[in-house]
């Protein structure tokens, strides 16, 4: 039996993040850089205001007879958009916009709400200091600068960044494709009619909530029938937009379930019995050797998850989940977890890494308290509808008792 660390070191070995892509600044929000962005110039280029006002030379603003600031005509409109250079005149004031080039000789700008607004002459009510309200050139960034390292997740903010610096496209690794194939007879859509021996099939509507929730972006394909040359079929179609596939059921080692049989010539795709509980039974490697006119080097992940709705949604946590994080690009490629006290006791089978849908409740000062939801030893459906946590026993454990310190991997806030 393969260990849960074990099978998470196979799956992050056998990923990387996706080919980067240069792409257009409104396709980039979401997406990690995959190369560091420099400054071009220094920002701002020119020394410029940081108030509408006057720009003055501070020594011209120094009280004079009679300790009164004195009066200075105004020579020129600077605007925002205005081209640097205009020279500026001793003894006389500019006037200029927020963000317009501070006038070459000119040391400080003067707020207007600080004079009576004159166009033609302006009276100042106090001297003016060297510097003030003025954005010298290079304030913000120097040329050459790293503004934004690779690995940083794109959002608004980076992306205006990035615009201020005249980069209209970005290299990142894209967001993965995934594709969701459902397998089994015995699945219906839940907006079928119920019919004896149906299930409605809960995993693939999970799972892509589940991808979209992980950054990224979800293929789902449906319901497969257990038919091998149907199931084969599928999956060659699929391979072509997908960057990872994931495919739920026929996993039992019964002569009619498909999945082993059908993955096993097309690629690395191995089955395991993992030390977890739920979702004992895993598969994981890459198909593409001559499969849709992939070269071996270009196989596509796969794993196959149990088909029952817990099981698959916590192998999704435990392995899908970190995969498709490092296909991103992403640094962080795990859930927060913390260390909460057990309200109560249940039991845990030993030899297993258990995964119990919970509810974690406090804080960093106060503490944390978990709460096992529903049947640890048989999870439902409603019990992790409801639950903001897994709480993960070890595999050493065979009963955890109240009180006792649990960690807790973090499903939502």
């Amino acid at each position: 039996m393969r260990s849960v660390q074990d099978h998470l070191a196979a799956v992050l070995a056998a990923v990387g993040p996706v080919t980067p892509l240069d792409v257009l600044l409104h396709d980039a929000s979401g997406c990690i850089l995959a190369a560091d962005v420099a400054a071009p110039i220094d920002v701002p280029a020119v020394p410029v205001a940081a108030r509408d006002g006057y720009a003055v030379a501070a020594r011209d603003t120094e009280h004079g007879a009679g300790g009164r600031v004195p009066d200075l005509p105004v020579a020129h409109d600077v605007h925002a958009g205005s081209p640097a250079g205009l020279r500026h005149v001793a003894g006389t004031a500019v006037r200029v916009a927020s963000g317009g080039p501070l006038p070459i000789g000119a040391d400080a700008v003067v707020p207007i709400e600080e004079t009576d607004r004159g166009t033609a002459r302006v009276a100042l009510q106090r001297p003016a200091r060297p510097g003030q309200h003025v954005r010298h050139a290079g304030a913000d960034v120097h040329a050459g600068d790293v503004v934004l390292p690779a690995g940083t997740r794109l959002g608004a903010r980076q992306i205006a960044l990035a615009a201020a610096m005249g980069r209209g496209r970005l290299p990142v690794h894209p967001t993965p494709r995934v594709v969701l194939l459902s397998v089994g007879d015995e699945l219906v859509e839940p907006t079928t009619a119920v019919r004896p021996g149906t299930v409605f099939e809960a995993d693939g509507h999970a799972l892509e909530a589940a991808v979209l929730d992980a950054g990224a972006a979800a293929v789902r394909v449906g319901v497969v029938p257990d038919e091998r040359a149907t199931l084969r079929e599928a999956l060659e179609d699929q391979l072509v937009r997908a960057d990872l596939v994931v495919l739920t059921g026929g996993l039992s080692e019964l002569v009619h379930d498909t999945v082993k049989d059908v993955l096993a010539p097309l690629g690395t795709v191995r089955l395991d019995q993992v030390a977890m509980t739920p979702g004992m039974r895993h598969g994981f490697g890459t198909v593409g050797r001559g499969v849709g006119g992939r070269d071996e080097d270009q196989g596509v992940p796969v794993f196959a998850l149990q088909g029952h709705p817990v099981a698959a949604q916590v192998s999704f946590e435990v392995f899908v989940r970190p995969a498709l994080r490092a296909m991103a690009g992403h640094t962080e490629l795990f859930r927060p977890s913390v260390a909460a006290a057990a309200t109560q006791g249940w039991a845990s089978p030993p030899g297993l890494r258990q995964f119990v849908p919970a509810t974690v409740l406090g804080s960093p000062d106060e503490g944390y308290r978990v709460t096992p939801l529903g049947d640890p030893a048989a999870p439902s459906t409603t019990a992790l509808a409801h639950a903001n946590a897994l709480a993960v026993v070890g595999e050493t454990d065979a009963a955890v008792r109240p009180g006792q310190v649990v960690h807790c991997l973090v499903l939502e806030g």
